[in-house]
Protein backbone atom coordinates (compact mmCIF):
# COMPACT_ATOMS: atom_id res chain seq x y z
CA UNK A 1 0.00 0.00 0.00
CA UNK A 2 2.88 2.37 0.78
CA UNK A 3 4.32 1.76 -2.69
CA UNK A 4 0.94 2.36 -4.34
CA UNK A 5 -0.36 5.42 -2.48
CA UNK A 6 2.78 6.70 -0.77
CA UNK A 7 3.98 9.02 -3.58
CA UNK A 8 0.57 10.69 -3.82
CA UNK A 9 0.29 11.42 -0.08
CA UNK A 10 3.92 12.54 0.04
CA UNK A 11 3.26 14.96 -2.80
CA UNK A 12 0.06 16.10 -1.07
CA UNK A 13 2.08 16.95 2.02
CA UNK A 14 4.78 18.78 0.05
CA UNK A 15 2.28 20.88 -1.90
CA UNK A 16 -0.51 21.51 0.63
CA UNK A 17 0.95 20.69 4.05
CA UNK A 18 -1.71 18.02 4.69
CA UNK A 19 0.28 15.37 6.53
CA UNK A 20 -1.24 11.90 6.14
CA UNK A 21 2.09 10.31 6.97
CA UNK A 22 0.51 6.96 7.87
CA UNK A 23 0.19 6.41 4.12
CA UNK A 24 3.73 7.26 3.07
CA UNK A 25 5.93 6.56 6.12
CA UNK A 26 6.48 2.83 6.71
CA UNK A 27 6.87 3.16 10.49
CA UNK A 28 3.68 5.20 10.85
CA UNK A 29 1.83 2.90 8.46
CA UNK A 30 2.79 -0.12 10.59
CA UNK A 31 1.43 1.65 13.66
CA UNK A 32 -1.76 2.52 11.80
CA UNK A 33 -2.23 -1.07 10.57
CA UNK A 34 -1.67 -2.43 14.08
CA UNK A 35 -4.23 -0.01 15.51
CA UNK A 36 -6.81 -0.90 12.87
CA UNK A 37 -6.28 -4.62 13.43
CA UNK A 38 -6.56 -4.28 17.21
CA UNK A 39 -9.73 -2.19 16.89
CA UNK A 40 -11.42 -4.72 14.61
CA UNK A 41 -10.47 -7.62 16.85
CA UNK A 42 -11.65 -5.78 19.95
CA UNK A 43 -14.98 -5.01 18.30
CA UNK A 44 -15.44 -8.65 17.27
CA UNK A 45 -14.63 -10.16 20.67
CA UNK A 46 -16.61 -7.57 22.63
CA UNK A 47 -19.70 -8.16 20.47
CA UNK A 48 -19.26 -11.93 20.66
CA UNK A 49 -18.89 -11.93 24.46
CA UNK A 50 -21.89 -9.64 24.88
CA UNK A 51 -24.04 -12.02 22.80
CA UNK A 52 -22.96 -15.04 24.85
CA UNK A 53 -23.74 -13.19 28.08
CA UNK A 54 -27.08 -12.05 26.66
CA UNK A 55 -28.18 -15.58 25.77
CA UNK A 56 -27.08 -17.12 29.08
CA UNK A 57 -28.41 -14.20 31.11
CA UNK A 58 -31.85 -14.32 29.49
CA UNK A 59 -32.07 -18.01 30.34
CA UNK A 60 -30.89 -17.34 33.91
CA UNK A 61 -33.68 -14.79 34.42
CA UNK A 62 -36.21 -17.63 34.19
CA UNK A 63 -34.18 -20.06 36.33
CA UNK A 64 -35.87 -21.83 39.23
CA UNK A 65 -33.21 -20.61 41.66
CA UNK A 66 -34.14 -17.29 43.21
CA UNK A 67 -30.45 -16.67 43.94
CA UNK A 68 -29.62 -16.91 40.22
CA UNK A 69 -32.46 -14.57 39.26
CA UNK A 70 -31.55 -11.98 41.89
CA UNK A 71 -27.87 -12.20 40.92
CA UNK A 72 -28.71 -11.62 37.26
CA UNK A 73 -30.95 -8.66 38.08
CA UNK A 74 -28.16 -7.16 40.21
CA UNK A 75 -25.67 -7.60 37.37
CA UNK A 76 -27.99 -5.85 34.92
CA UNK A 77 -28.62 -2.92 37.25
CA UNK A 78 -24.94 -2.44 38.06
CA UNK A 79 -23.58 -2.56 34.53
CA UNK A 80 -26.45 -0.75 32.80
CA UNK A 81 -26.32 2.14 35.25
CA UNK A 82 -22.60 2.93 35.31
CA UNK A 83 -20.59 4.59 32.49
CA UNK A 84 -18.56 2.19 30.31
CA UNK A 85 -15.40 4.29 30.81
CA UNK A 86 -15.71 3.92 34.59
CA UNK A 87 -16.16 0.17 34.13
CA UNK A 88 -13.00 0.00 32.01
CA UNK A 89 -11.01 1.86 34.67
CA UNK A 90 -12.49 -0.33 37.43
CA UNK A 91 -11.60 -3.58 35.68
CA UNK A 92 -8.11 -2.48 34.65
CA UNK A 93 -6.96 -0.57 37.73
CA UNK A 94 -9.25 -2.12 40.34
CA UNK A 95 -9.47 -5.80 39.51
CA UNK A 96 -6.22 -5.66 37.57
CA UNK A 97 -4.35 -4.75 40.75
CA UNK A 98 -5.63 -7.97 42.36
CA UNK A 99 -4.54 -10.29 39.56
CA UNK A 100 -1.06 -11.89 39.63
CA UNK A 101 1.85 -10.83 37.44
CA UNK A 102 4.31 -12.97 35.52
CA UNK A 103 8.07 -12.53 35.86
CA UNK A 104 9.39 -11.81 32.37
CA UNK A 105 13.06 -11.79 33.42
CA UNK A 106 13.72 -8.47 35.05
CA UNK A 107 10.23 -6.99 34.91
CA UNK A 108 6.70 -8.10 35.71
CA UNK A 109 3.99 -8.52 33.11
CA UNK A 110 0.31 -8.53 34.20
CA UNK A 111 -1.30 -11.93 33.71
CA UNK A 112 -4.35 -10.23 32.19
CA UNK A 113 -3.44 -7.64 29.55
CA UNK A 114 -5.15 -4.30 28.98
CA UNK A 115 -6.61 -5.72 25.76
CA UNK A 116 -8.15 -8.65 27.67
CA UNK A 117 -9.58 -6.33 30.34
CA UNK A 118 -11.08 -4.13 27.62
CA UNK A 119 -12.71 -7.15 25.97
CA UNK A 120 -14.09 -8.42 29.28
CA UNK A 121 -15.31 -5.02 30.44
CA UNK A 122 -16.97 -4.04 27.17
CA UNK A 123 -18.46 -7.51 26.70
CA UNK A 124 -19.99 -7.42 30.18
CA UNK A 125 -21.27 -3.88 29.61
CA UNK A 126 -22.94 -4.79 26.31
CA UNK A 127 -24.16 -8.10 27.71
CA UNK A 128 -26.19 -6.33 30.42
CA UNK A 129 -28.29 -4.71 27.68
CA UNK A 130 -28.42 -7.87 25.57
CA UNK A 131 -29.89 -9.84 28.49
CA UNK A 132 -32.90 -7.54 28.58
CA UNK A 133 -33.19 -7.55 24.78
CA UNK A 134 -33.22 -11.35 24.63
CA UNK A 135 -35.61 -11.52 27.60
CA UNK A 136 -38.12 -9.31 25.79
CA UNK A 137 -37.77 -11.55 22.73
CA UNK A 138 -38.36 -14.67 24.82
CA UNK A 139 -41.45 -13.13 26.43
CA UNK A 140 -42.82 -12.40 22.92
CA UNK A 141 -42.71 -16.08 21.89
CA UNK A 142 -46.36 -17.29 21.93
CA UNK A 143 -47.37 -19.72 24.65
CA UNK A 144 -48.98 -21.93 22.01
CA UNK A 145 -45.56 -22.48 20.44
CA UNK A 146 -44.10 -23.60 23.76
CA UNK A 147 -47.08 -25.84 24.41
CA UNK A 148 -46.57 -27.47 21.03
CA UNK A 149 -42.94 -28.18 21.94
CA UNK A 150 -44.04 -29.67 25.26
CA UNK A 151 -46.53 -31.91 23.48
CA UNK A 152 -43.63 -33.24 21.39
CA UNK A 153 -41.86 -34.24 24.63
CA UNK A 154 -39.14 -31.58 24.35
CA UNK A 155 -37.33 -30.97 27.61
CA UNK A 156 -37.19 -27.42 28.99
CA UNK A 157 -33.59 -27.03 27.78
CA UNK A 158 -34.41 -28.42 24.31
CA UNK A 159 -37.37 -26.07 24.02
CA UNK A 160 -35.20 -23.10 24.95
CA UNK A 161 -32.32 -24.06 22.66
CA UNK A 162 -34.19 -25.18 19.54
CA UNK A 163 -37.43 -23.19 19.63
CA UNK A 164 -37.53 -20.29 22.09
CA UNK A 165 -34.04 -18.92 21.45
CA UNK A 166 -34.17 -18.95 17.60
CA UNK A 167 -37.57 -17.22 17.64
CA UNK A 168 -36.49 -14.77 20.34
CA UNK A 169 -33.36 -13.94 18.36
CA UNK A 170 -35.42 -13.05 15.29
CA UNK A 171 -37.87 -10.97 17.33
CA UNK A 172 -35.06 -9.19 19.20
CA UNK A 173 -32.87 -8.50 16.19
CA UNK A 174 -33.89 -4.86 15.56
CA UNK A 175 -33.14 -3.85 19.17
CA UNK A 176 -30.08 -6.10 19.23
CA UNK A 177 -28.72 -4.40 16.12
CA UNK A 178 -28.93 -1.00 17.79
CA UNK A 179 -27.12 -2.24 20.88
CA UNK A 180 -24.34 -4.02 18.97
CA UNK A 181 -23.72 -0.96 16.79
CA UNK A 182 -23.56 1.20 19.92
CA UNK A 183 -21.16 -1.25 21.57
CA UNK A 184 -18.91 -1.26 18.49
CA UNK A 185 -18.56 2.52 18.83
CA UNK A 186 -17.98 2.25 22.58
CA UNK A 187 -14.86 0.12 22.02
CA UNK A 188 -13.01 3.34 21.15
CA UNK A 189 -12.97 4.08 24.90
CA UNK A 190 -10.38 1.33 25.34
CA UNK A 191 -7.68 3.95 24.71
CA UNK A 192 -8.11 5.13 28.34
CA UNK A 193 -6.38 1.94 29.56
CA UNK A 194 -3.69 2.13 26.85
CA UNK A 195 -5.08 -0.55 24.54
CA UNK A 196 -3.24 0.07 21.23
CA UNK A 197 -6.41 0.39 19.17
CA UNK A 198 -7.07 3.03 16.53
CA UNK A 199 -7.80 5.98 18.82
CA UNK A 200 -4.73 5.33 20.96
CA UNK A 201 -2.42 4.78 18.00
CA UNK A 202 -3.54 7.85 16.04
CA UNK A 203 -3.22 9.89 19.23
CA UNK A 204 0.44 8.85 19.32
CA UNK A 205 0.85 9.68 15.62
CA UNK A 206 -0.53 13.21 15.92
CA UNK A 207 1.46 13.79 19.12
CA UNK A 208 4.69 12.87 17.31
CA UNK A 209 3.95 14.70 14.05
CA UNK A 210 1.59 17.55 15.04
CA UNK A 211 -0.95 16.56 12.38
CA UNK A 212 -4.03 16.53 14.59
CA UNK A 213 -6.70 17.55 12.00
CA UNK A 214 -5.56 14.95 9.48
CA UNK A 215 -5.46 12.09 12.00
CA UNK A 216 -8.76 13.13 13.58
CA UNK A 217 -10.39 13.04 10.14
CA UNK A 218 -8.86 9.63 9.47
CA UNK A 219 -10.11 8.33 12.84
CA UNK A 220 -13.58 9.70 12.09
CA UNK A 221 -13.68 8.02 8.68
CA UNK A 222 -12.39 4.73 10.09
CA UNK A 223 -15.29 4.43 12.51
CA UNK A 224 -17.81 5.57 9.89
CA UNK A 225 -16.69 2.76 7.58
CA UNK A 226 -16.48 0.05 10.26
CA UNK A 227 -19.72 0.88 12.05
CA UNK A 228 -21.62 1.34 8.77
CA UNK A 229 -20.40 -2.09 7.63
CA UNK A 230 -21.54 -3.71 10.89
CA UNK A 231 -24.92 -1.96 10.81
CA UNK A 232 -25.47 -2.91 7.15
CA UNK A 233 -24.63 -6.56 7.82
CA UNK A 234 -26.99 -6.70 10.79
CA UNK A 235 -29.81 -4.99 8.90
CA UNK A 236 -29.34 -7.49 6.05
CA UNK A 237 -29.51 -10.34 8.56
CA UNK A 238 -32.61 -8.76 10.05
CA UNK A 239 -34.36 -8.75 6.68
CA UNK A 240 -33.28 -12.32 5.89
CA UNK A 241 -34.53 -13.67 9.24
CA UNK A 242 -37.73 -11.64 9.50
CA UNK A 243 -40.76 -13.76 10.41
CA UNK A 244 -44.18 -12.31 9.46
CA UNK A 245 -46.31 -11.94 12.58
CA UNK A 246 -43.36 -12.13 15.00
CA UNK A 247 -42.13 -8.85 16.46
CA UNK A 248 -43.81 -6.79 13.75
Amino acid sequence: MIELFGPYFRRLYDTTGLNYNVFYDQYEFDRFATGASNSLQLIFWALFLSLIIGVIGAWAQSAKSGFVRVGMDAYIQVFRNTPPMIQLLFFYFGLGALTPSVDMGGYSQPLVSAYAWATISLGIFGGAFNVEIFRSGIDAVPDSTLEAAESLCFSKWQTYLYITLPLAFRISLPALTNNLVSLAKTTSLAYVIAVPEMTYVLNQVWSDNVNVPEMMLLLFLFYIVVVTAIASALHLLERKLALPGYGQ
